[in-house]
């Protein structure tokens, strides 16, 4: 099988580790040094203090795309490419023939994730064309631009609802009772899920990205229990809709044809896989952009006065800097489908391809001083919805999802200010804030 092993690879012993403090040292002056033979970055542990910038700014300037050995944590015991130029990366999610999201060479089912799995070439975003295409048409009708706007008075009366308690308490834990909650409500509504389940379906979801929190004794179980009953859950969902749809995305997904594809509709492996992405990338991804933009204003207080004291002007362009900061996808794996040259690196078919977007929004060769958080930036070419035929289907809601929360803290609040340590998740696909305890400061 081509494994994409190379012979530096071939150990198994545990590499020595650069210590958790170095990710949280300041980024300005003088880079520090990066030994190679230091990095693993599947050991999850070393990410409790957050992305490991330095690593990346080292990998950056000394080896943009450079072959990741194989350590006790790697998945599949297979080594794997990092590219991390934001020139590279877009090059590969920009040519899906050579980078594809289902497999290439012997490996056929690859996926996007770093360890191999079945649902390559079944999920929407583990698909190539021209299937992918198709399907991606059909399920698009539920998030264009016109239905995703009519859902704005919506989201700003749960969004409303969402702070009417924290305006009362006058704190919170911003992660769960605010940031999760607008894209979950949302999510739910959009797939025609009672909204009674929303938090037991959240907590499933995280729960299940927990499997990689190896310090956790049963850890792996509860992961295991969790994605076995958000499993049942969307099989019992989608079956109970085959019989009596209603006017959500979902729905129309199960009874939707395909006249060009044979069968016609959508399998159940298929529909149950939607679900499953669909209730994830909802539930997470613009809650990390939400509560990591509020953590970076909090580390920048001039920046959230100048938000504060004129968020018509600089809202828009806040929200760019917001996803680009917390990138809460921060990589996306893809497989080599046949032999080629990256900055004079061979890759092979059936490499393991991983290109880090928020690696990609650090690049000092595209932005103007990287490591500064700067509401008013422009351009902000950022990667964080990623680019090409992958491009995310939800850019338009998780984009007015963010500005109508903001629009709310910013008229509800004088600002926000820690009471005490935040924490990160242990997933390095979907990183970013578990938890973040503040105060609201009233007017």
């Amino acid at each position: 099988m081509a494994s994409g092993r190379r012979p530096r690879a071939a150990s198994r012993r545990r590499a020595k580790f650069i210590e958790p403090a170095l990710y949280s040292r300041p980024l300005r002056g003088q880079a520090i040094r990066v030994e190679p033979s230091e990095i693993d970055l599947t050991d999850l542990a070393r990410w409790r203090d957050g992305f490991p910038h330095e690593v990346f700014r080292w990998l950056r300037r000394e080896a943009p795309v450079w072959w990741h050995p194989v350590t006790e944590t790697t998945p599949d015991g297979v080594g794997f490419w990092v590219v991390s130029r934001h020139a590279d990366v877009l090059r590969v999610l920009l040519d899906p023939e050579i980078f594809s999201s289902v497999g290439g060479g012997e490996r056929k089912r690859g996926g996007t994730t770093l360890a191999d799995t079945a649902g390559a070439g079944i999920m929407l975003n583990m698909m190539d064309d021209p299937r992918h295409r198709r399907i991606r048409e059909l399920i698009h009708r539920g998030f264009t631009p016109r239905r995703v706007g009519d859902l704005e008075a919506n989201l700003r009366a749960r969004s409303v609802a969402i702070l009417e308690p924290v305006a009362e308490r006058g704190a919170c834990e911003f992660v769960r009772e605010v940031a999760r909650e607008l894209p979950l409500q949302a999510i739910c509504m959009l797939l025609g899920v009672p909204q009674e389940d929303r938090g037991m379906l959240c907590d499933w979801v995280d729960q299940g990205l927990e499997h990689a929190d190896r310090e956790v004794p049963g850890s792996k179980q509860a992961s295991a229990d969790a994605n076995a009953s958000l499993t049942r859950y969307g099989a019992e969902l989608i079956a109970k809709k085959r019989v009596r749809p209603g006017d959500d995305v979902l729905s129309a997904v199960i009874h939707a044809e395909l006249p060009s594809e044979d069968p016609p509709r959508l399998g159940d492996d298929e529909l149950l896989y939607f679900f499953l992405l669909l209730i994830a990338a909802g539930s997470e991804t613009t809650r990390k952009a939400i509560a990591g933009g509020l953590l970076a204003l909090m580390q920048n207080p001039d920046e959230m006065a100048r938000l504060w004291a004129n968020a018509a002007e600089f809202l828009p362009t806040a929200i760019e800097e917001f996803v680009r900061w917390s990138t809460p996808s921060v990589y996306k794996r893809r497989t080599a489908t046949r032999e080629v040259e990256l900055h004079g690196q061979k890759l092979r078919p059936g490499d393991k391809v991983t290109s880090w977007e928020m690696s990609a929004n650090r690049d000092e060769r595209v932005f103007r001083d990287p490591f500064r958080f700067d509401v008013a930036r422009d351009p902000n070419p950022h990667l964080a919805f990623g680019q090409g035929v992958h491009y995310c289907l939800g850019a338009n809601l998780a984009r007015l999802e963010i500005r109508v929360m903001f629009e709310e803290l910013i008229s509800r609040f004088a600002g926000f200010e820690p009471t005490g340590p935040h924490s990160w998740t242990r997933d390095t696909r979907l990183f970013g804030l578990k938890s973040l305890p503040v105060r609201a400061l009233s007017r």
